[in-house]
């Protein structure tokens, strides 16, 4: 093993471990965890740049395809080692034999999620993927932004969407990964706008340009400029890639050999070549950079997770204090348990409803608080005058009366309970 290597697994795989071992015991739902969101317009190329640094298909098409957040999680194997995959979703787990049925899978996951048709959902779907060519790497995948309805889908599927990718987007936490096509005016991209909406200084925004093979002439120092961070400023820059196109993939050229393409495409432009140069081009470098934006970022936020770890526990504890000792072990003991439970959540019920004040919690009996709006409804309608309607003082005077008589009801309950 080489020196970069060993730093490599001392460091990186650890780091990158231990967020998706948090994950995947459900910790986000209480705590945010880094991470890193792809986001883009339909048809900016999001899915070729996952299925570029995956090495396998995703679903593709027409309209949203990507209609739930998937947790892309990519671990490198050693050469020897063979592709693994697995898939998790609600209360399901299947692992994936065939590299070739990851799309099928996905698909399939969604409907279950989001229903057949063209709707989305924020529950996660979770798809793991082990491979010598695969980059140590965790993205989460979010639905594509769109601005017309298509048949089928509710009229609010652009907001359902908004919504969706900045509950992602909005949290410190999280690494916006910005994709664009570079036939696209930058300045107008809508996945652009949302990520500066919620990091106004580019702090944690990363910008990713695609389909530089269909870039008009005369234009090609624009994208240069962009990537050179000179047009929006980005503070983690930009990379520009070139995936496999539509024709490319009916004409079943592979993911390995759209590497190599790629590569010869940027070697050999007569503008694009200094990005190459530069290390700002290409799926490969596009990896590498991410790999080390991910870890820098979860080193960077593990002070603050642990911070909130303790807070959490702290709540937790305070909370199962209050709800006293355990059921014991022994049968006969646990029905007494139960009886006294039952008692006194009966003894507080009725004190709760004849006005006495209870040790725990900081809520006021459930009387002095309906007395207190009682009397400000009093106020009011004395100084409402002839202009209030008398119905509203009659159904306020039945009110209190059905109050007190409930009062009083309980309070016989309780006498003759003792």
């Amino acid at each position: 093993m080489t020196t970069l290597n060993q730093q490599y697994e001392e460091k990186v795989r650890p780091c990158i471990d231990l967020i998706d071992s948090l994950r995947s015991l459900g910790v986000e739902k209480d705590l945010a965890l880094p991470a890193i969101a792809v986001i883009g317009d339909q048809s900016s190329g999001k899915s070729s740049v996952l299925e570029a640094l995956s090495g396998v298909a995703l679903p593709r098409g027409s309209g949203i395809v990507t209609r739930c957040p998937l947790e892309l999680k990519m671990k490198r194997k050693n050469g020897g080692e063979g592709w693994y995959g697995k898939i998790s979703y609600k209360d399901h787990e299947e692992n994936i034999e065939n590299p070739s049925d990851v799309e099928k899978k996905i698909r399939e996951a969604q409907d279950e999620m989001a229903g057949i048709g063209v709707g989305i959902s924020a529950d996660l779907i979770s798809l793991e993927i082990a491979s010598p060519d695969v980059p140590d790497l965790t993205l989460i995948d979010l639905p594509g932004i769109t601005r017309v309805a298509v048949k089928g889908q509710p009229e609010d599927i652009e907001h359902q969407i908004k919504r969706l990718i900045k509950k992602f987007i909005t949290k410190q936490e999280t690494i916006s990964l910005v994709v664009v096509p570079c036939t696209m005016d930058i300045a107008t991209t809508e996945a652009l706008r949302m990520a500066q909406e919620v990091d106004p200084d580019g702090e944690r925004t990363l910008g990713i340009l695609t389909k530089p093979d269909l870039v008009d002439k005369g234009t090609e120092q624009t994208v240069i400029d962009i990537v050179h961070n000179e047009v929006i400023h980005l503070k983690k820059g930009y990379m520009i890639v070139r995936c496999r196109g539509q024709q490319e993939i009916t004409n079943e050229v592979s993911l390995a050999e759209a590497i190599e393409r790629e590569k010869a495409f940027f070697n050999d432009h007569a503008h694009f070549h200094t990005l190459y140069n530069e290390g700002q081009a290409t799926v490969p470098k596009l990896a590498e950079k991410l790999t080390i934006e991910l870890v820098e970022h979860i080193e960077r936020s593990l002070p603050r997770l642990e911070e909130q770890i303790e807070e959490k526990l702290a709540q937790t504890q305070a909370e199962l204090e209050r709800y006293g000792t355990g059921p014991p072990t022994d049968p006969a003991e646990r029905l007494i348990f139960l009886i006294d439970k039952v008692s006194a959540f009966t003894q507080d019920a009725i004190g709760l409803a004849t006005g006495e004040e209870l040790k725990c919690g900081d809520k006021l009996n459930v009387f002095s608080t309906l007395r207190r709006e009682f009397g400000k409804w009093s106020i009011h309608l004395d100084l409402s005058g002839n202009n209030c309607e008398c119905l509203i003082s009659i159904w306020l005077l039945a009110w209190c009366r059905a109050v007190h008589q409930l009062e009083y009801m309980f309070v016989c309950c309780s006498q003759h309970k003792d």
